[in-house]
């Protein structure tokens, strides 16, 4: 069946830096939009970033946007996310999640989930 393996999280310190990595199989990854979602404890999962399959368009969280930057490579079928500049509220467990809607923001359209990375930022 389909997998999404997440790696690359670990402890760093705040204004640090930190690259996830998603590797999907068996997946025609090309044809998928890629987002990543994340939950800190005692919260809901929220929506970090995505990658559109078509132009690679991206959208990001404000939360997020200028610090993290998603990318993704078809011939390795990876989407990748670039940390900078991390903050003690951006740890959480991230989730890579693949969809074929375009509504990328809402959690309902991915068809595909990984099972997380831990994302650990100290103060």
């Amino acid at each position: 069946q389909v997998q999404l393996v997440e790696s690359g999280g670990g402890l760093v310190q705040a204004g640090g830096s930190l690259r996830l990595t998603c590797t999907a199989s068996r997946l025609t990854f090309r044809y998928w939009n890629m987002g990543w979602f994340r939950q800190a404890p005692g919260k809901e999962r929220e929506f970090v970033a995505a990658i559109r399959w078509t132009d690679s368009t991206t959208d990001y969280a404000d939360s997020v946007k200028g610090r993290f930057t998603i990318s993704r490579d078809n011939a390795k079928n990876t989407v990748s996310l670039q940390m900078n500049v991390l903050k003690p509220e951006d740890t959480a467990v991230y989730y890579c999640s693949a969809s074929v809607r375009d509504d990328w923001r809402n959690q309902g359209s991915y068809n595909y989930w990984g099972n997380g990375t831990l994302v650990t930022v100290s103060s």
